[in-house]
């Protein structure tokens, strides 16, 4: 009996079991989102706009702070736009990026991309600089992070238990080619366990069909980062069907992002339990956003509330609203 209760007591003072947390942070339209491994290691994919008096360093310092992160592991660039990279230099003087991740030079050269990239890459440059290609994996502790696009390239072959024939692959309909960094995209697959979460950066409509068409690649995911910040350049019914999230999260700002054309994909996709956003999107109204207890930010003048994702290995996922405190669990 007494080695009975000697060893409950040494279970309880055995540390819980650590979780995936995800901190999808306001940048108003751009992108900042922060992964926390229970290894305790860090990836943040990429750093919203310079500018601001400092806004967005200032937004993704008190996220880390919160999260208890006091250096970036890895930061990856999904491409060289002002609201993705414009950020680097200032987060730069906040925490140190150990690794930076990206596709490589950019393919912009006019004088404000040039202008942009070097700013970047000045700061990559002081770390260790991985530059990934589609179906590669980025090293982090605790996590499996592989890379689905690079540099206009996609993953050749289906993940395990993908490939699976697409239904709506024969009614999608192209749209112009997009010549810009958007195409060139480093999006991401991230699995914890039974959990799969995906984020594409902007990766642009035309690619995004290769992902899932003719046949799905990628597989279902649990909760799916919405492309290009739900603009209708991105995010066609034929990827996020097959997707098949049973949680959406859309980091858009008031004014960039959240097409009613695009929300109305989401909200209608098959599974789909909710859609959560960083703002009140104003060119949606009422009838194109979600209920006020989902949205991080109802006001176009805001604090910059994030929203916070708690994944477990069985899939489960609670997401929490840190302007309301309202928070809300998915279970298989």
């Amino acid at each position: 009996m007494i080695a009975g209760i000697l060893l409950l007591a040494c279970a309880a003072l055995l540390p819980a079991a650590k979780n995936l947390e995800v901190y999808s942070i306001d940048v108003e339209g751009g992108q900042s989102t922060l992964l926390v491994s229970p290894s305790g290691e860090s990836l943040l994919v990429d750093t919203g706009w310079a500018g601001f008096n400092r806004r967005d360093a200032e937004r993704i310092a008190a996220a880390a702070k919160a999260a208890g992160v006091k250096r970036i592991d890895y930061l990856v660039t999904t491409h060289y736009h002002a609201d993705h990279v414009g950020g680097v230099p200032q987060l730069a003087e906040k925490l140190p990026i150990r690794n930076f991740v990206d596709h490589g030079p950019s393919i912009e050269t006019s004088k404000d991309a040039t202008v942009l990239y070097n700013a970047y890459s000045a700061f990559r440059d002081k770390g260790n600089h991985i530059q990934v290609k589609a179906g590669d994996t980025i090293p982090i502790k605790g996590l499996e992070v592989q890379v689905l696009s690079a540099a206009g390239n996609l993953i050749g072959q289906p993940l395990p238990g993908a490939g699976q024939p697409n239904p709506e692959c024969p009614n999608f309909e192209m749209h112009q080619v997009d010549p810009s960094e958007n195409a060139q995209s480093v999006g991401i697959l991230v699995t914890y366990g039974e959990f799969r979460m995906i984020d594409l950066g902007d990766l642009t409509w035309n690619k995004e069909k290769d992902l899932v068409c003719p046949t799905n690649k990628v597989g279902p995911v649990d909760l799916y980062l919405v492309s290009h910040h739900g603009m209708n350049m991105s995010g066609s019914p034929q990827l996020v069907h097959a997707l098949h999230p049973r949680v959406a999260l859309m980091n858009n700002g008031a004014k960039k992002g959240g097409s009613p054309e695009i929300w109305q994909t989401i909200h209608d996709s098959p599974g789909l339990q909710d859609l959560w956003q960083l703002h009140f999107a104003l060119a949606g109204a009422k009838e194109h956003n979600s209920a006020d207890t989902v949205i991080a930010n109802v006001d176009a003048v805001c604090e910059g509330k994030w929203i916070k994702v708690t994944a477990q290995k069985n899939g489960t996922m609670t997401l929490y609203n840190s302007r309301n405190k309202y928070e809300k669990t998915y279970t298989r």
